[in-house]
């Protein structure tokens, strides 16, 4: 999928373009050829949705901006209302992603906002589509697309990630209900490994997503995420990543994935959880963007950093030493826990705490934009914002 037209500089996404109800749009059959006098030269398709994808990524990797990964699954969702006292019933999960998607001016920070399906064909408590309460606020809507991972059999205890099957009906149905990028997480583990035959799954699975997901109008966000159990040092984090990330650009490439309209959502390169080395900021963000700048095309827009357990401060405090100098591509964040723990905790599932939990949140994410922009300095933060949040195994 590419076009000329990439090579001129796109506006950023305006609102009415990814409103609910857009009409589907057939990919077109063009070809453009390396070499027309050469048949069997390689050719890449450009289809209908090329300048929308660059716009949509463009506008989520904007300056100051990040990404609000609510994309949690029912039962993991669950998790978090036990760790209140609620039940996990869709109502209590309305109520909270209600009060996520609700924070006044929560736009200023967050460009985009991943939902699980539940949350994108859901309302609010006030019975407005969750949807269009994004729109409003000037947030990009996307997708948890994955189905999950399983054993992968002839692997070291390893996992892939499945739901290719069905993916293209999936993602078009996603499109027309106002998502405009997608998310597929697998993950990669080093005590395990990794095996060569889980590094190529996973590669694998994530082109063909990516693939599919551009074919149908969504961004496709990558995420192999490289797993924080261990007890390994920050140097042998930094080699596995080189491997998978090679692996995953090889396969990307053979299947004509356009770069322009990708996002990527890697774990920063750190020591194992049960590493007795610890990391400074400074060393977290010197080996990441080492890895970045060697496996990495600038011709991506964004790099969606996930938080894998850190604190939130340790989120920010590292996202904010990579961007103290200039970088080819737009380094920002993509976190769940470490955007909502203090949010989850002052609201405690009561109506009154709704105000001071949306202010939670704001303070987060107005950190993590302030670590964008390299601008971050840790004054003030809460003890309970400190802390971490690793769990060894954990299962989304």
């Amino acid at each position: 999928m590419a076009s000329a037209s990439l090579l001129k500089s796109s506006p950023v996404l305006d609102k009415s373009e990814f409103v609910k109800g857009q009409s589907l749009r057939q990919p077109s059959a063009s070809i453009i050829r390396c070499h027309p006098t050469a048949p069997s030269a390689l050719t890449i398709r450009a289809g209908s949705y090329a300048d929308e994808l660059v716009k949509t990524a463009k506008t989520i990797a904007s300056p100051g901006r990040g990404i609000l990964a609510m994309d949690e699954s029912n039962a993991t969702c669950g998790k978090r209302l036990a760790s209140i006292g609620l039940e996990n019933t869709e109502a209590n999960r309305q109520a909270y992603r209600t009060l996520l998607v609700t924070a006044p001016g929560l736009g200023q920070y967050i460009s985009g906002s991943i939902l699980f399906e539940e949350t994108l064909y859901q309302s609010t408590t006030d019975g407005k589509k969750m949807v269009d309460v994004l729109v409003e606020q000037n947030i990009v809507p996307g997708i948890k697309v994955d189905k999950g991972l399983v054993p992968l059999p002839g692997s070291n205890n390893e996992s892939w990630c499945q739901g290719l099957d069905g993916l293209a009906s999936r993602t078009a149905a996603y499109y027309q209900q106002g998502a405009r990028f997608a998310k597929w997480r697998t993950v990669v583990s080093i005590p395990n490994g990794p095996s060569a035959l889980a590094v190529k799954e996973a590669a694998w699975g994530l082109a063909r997503y990516a693939a599919v997901s551009q074919d149908n109008g969504l961004v496709p966000i990558v995420e192999p995420e490289i797993l924080l159990d261990g007890e390994h040092g920050i140097d042998r984090t930094f080699e596995v990543a080189q491997k998978v990330w090679a692996e995953v650009f090889f396969y990307l490439a053979e299947n004509n994935v356009m770069f322009e309209g990708i996002l990527l959502k890697p774990s920063m390169v750190t020591p194992g959880a049960e590493c007795k080395d610890r990391a400074t900021p400074q060393q977290v963000a010197d080996y990441t963007l080492n890895l970045l700048k060697r496996r990495i095309p600038p011709a991506v827009p964004g790099i969606m950093f996930l938080s894998g357990g850190q604190s939130e401060v340790e989120a920010t405090l590292n996202l904010n030493a990579m961007n103290q100098g200039p970088n080819p591509w737009h380094v920002s964040f993509s976190y769940a826990r470490a955007l909502q723990n203090t949010c989850l905790k002052t609201w405690a599932g009561r109506p009154e705490n709704v105000q001071a939990a949306q202010e939670a949140l704001l303070i987060r994410a107005k950190a993590n934009s302030l670590a964008q922009l390299g601008k971050y300095t840790g004054e003030g933060e809460s003890e309970e914002a400190k802390k971490g949040m690793f769990v060894k195994g954990y299962v989304y």
